[in-house]
């Protein structure tokens, strides 16, 4: 198969054989309403329950396969494929037991982030169509791969960015775009769930019956401790990207869209932290964090905030949206407010999307072979996810400051301004916690003040900066290597 190294592939773990892919029935063929796409769906614990659901639900698609390292799931896993009139599904640890698989035409793939865009690229190599979870990827280089192997292999590669098959969603964005209510000036998102300590787990033995070198996959070796598994993994720069490459992706997508042509920035910077009132705990990436990016003169804006939703004492509530503030007022919730007051109107533009939701849509465009119908293909997931990325890099390259000091990099503009004011106040309100001393705790505190870059979009590298380029992409672990041609 191309774009596996046979010899590197020979040279892994004992539990792995070695797997010879060829084209699956599904290759260049356009399936009739009555053919039967048969899925594997990869990562079933958490989101991958709901592609078991989804699938198996649907006349003419079979759930053939589960795929994932911690066995002790397959059972109930395999009973929700049943109860919904499936067969009883095949379970394997490894997912390159199901790529010499002819009969196999989709890997759904609901993985760690880590995994997404080795598991995309090699589905693609092997003949599969691909649905993947949001990010697409955990660095830019790897997006930038996944766009390579979707388009040399013909395949159907469709992102997890569900608000891309919303119709209102997407007629929204038209009426955004088409200037009838002023010139976009500032996109926004929100990212703000609870995402408070998670404690410290100590190192242990992983547990039995999970296959843990698997899970690890592309990440360096390292000890098992339980807060890397089943869902906190989010929170570790090897397998997650923190809140922004998370539920964020999904604002992030939005807010891109908006912006007439946009794909990647030609400036970026972060300021945030990782902050844990109610005690401290093993994560690393930041669960407070405002990222600014620049598209021509429009400013991409994005709050990451996790210190919210607690009633005792009082914090900001949850709130995962997008606002869009032109020059005549702002479109938020599909309505339009204008400057000055006077009442909100709905707006609607002209758009459409491929019917089906995010699963159904994917689904018929796998049938009839038409990836230019596919709600949000391979490189816009890549751009959405990539900025995503580019805002951890600058966090990463950054320094420190009082959170109480306004950095200089903020400028004027009212926007970030008022946003970096929120993220001062969330944090103010979350250290109450600490009583009567909440005070002298929060003047203590420091943020991150991310290192601002300079990037070309064309070339996908920064400009003049060689540790920020170091970090759009890793070092892989064989035989789980992205590659660099697929």
């Amino acid at each position: 198969m191309r774009g596996y190294n046979r010899r590197r592939f020979l040279q892994a773990s004992s539990a792995a054989s070695l797997w010879i892919v060829a084209g699956t029935r599904a290759s260049g063929k356009i399936l009739g309403a009555n053919d039967r796409i048969r899925v594997a769906v990869a990562g079933i614990n958490g989101r991958g329950q709901h592609h078991i659901r989804e699938f198996a639900s649907m006349k003419g698609v079979e759930v053939a396969c589960l795929v994932d390292p911690d066995t002790r799931l397959y059972e109930s896993r395999s009973k929700q494929v049943v109860q919904r009139g499936g067969k009883e599904p095949q379970c394997v640890a490894d997912i390159r037991r199901v790529l010499e698989d002819k009969n196999i035409d989709v890997v759904s793939v609901a993985t760690c982030n880590h995994w997404h865009s080795l598991i995309t690229v090699w589905a693609c190599q092997a003949g599969k169509d691909v649905y993947v979870e949001k990010p697409i990827s955990h660095n830019v280089f790897e997006g930038r791969q996944c766009v390579a192997a979707a388009k040399k292999y013909g395949r159907i590669v469709q992102h997890g960015t569900q608000q891309r098959s919303s119709l209102s969603r997407a007629r929204e964005i038209a009426a955004v775009r088409s200037g009838k209510y002023g010139k976009l000036l500032v996109s926004k998102g929100y990212c703000c769930k609870p995402r408070w300590s998670i404690g410290r787990r100590p190192f242990s033995n992983p547990p039995e019956g999970f296959e843990y070198d698997i899970w690890l996959g592309p990440a360096p070796k390292q000890r098992f401790h339980a807060n890397l598994h089943p869902y906190n993994w989010h929170w570790f720069w090897d397998f997650g990207n923190g809140d922004i490459g998370n539920q964020g992706v999904h604002e992030m997508d939005v807010a891109r869209w908006a912006i007439e042509g946009a794909t990647l920035p030609e400036r970026v910077w972060s300021v945030g932290g990782r902050f844990t009132p109610d005690g401290p705990d093993n994560g690393q990436t930041p669960n407070m964090l405002l990222t600014v990016m620049q598209f021509g003169d429009v400013t991409l804006l994005f709050e990451t905030r996790g210190l919210v939703g607690k009633r005792k004492p009082p914090t900001p509530p949850r709130k995962v949206a997008n606002e869009f503030y032109t020059t005549e007022g702002v479109i938020r919730d599909g309505k339009f407010y204008p400057k000055g007051g006077g009442d909100p109107v709905r707006v609607e533009g002209d758009a459409s999307v491929t019917p089906g939701g995010p699963f159904g849509s994917f689904i018929d465009c796998v049938r009839r072979r038409d990836p230019g119908s596919v709600n949000g293909d391979a490189e816009t997931a890549h751009y959405s996810a990539a900025l995503c990325h580019l805002g951890n890099i600058s966090y990463r390259l950054g320094t420190t400051a009082p959170v109480r000091q306004r950095p200089a990099l903020l400028g004027d503009h009212p926007r970030v301004l008022e946003s970096f004011a929120m993220l001062q106040e969330n944090l103010e309100m979350a250290y109450q916690m600490a009583g009567e001393q909440a005070a002298d705790v929060v003047s203590k505190l420091t943020f991150t003040v991310g290192k601002p870059l300079v990037f070309d979009a064309k070339s996908e590298r920064f400009v003049d900066d060689d540790a920020a380029n170091r970090l759009l992409t890793r070092p892989y672990r064989p035989p789980y290597v992205v590659p660099e041609r697929v």
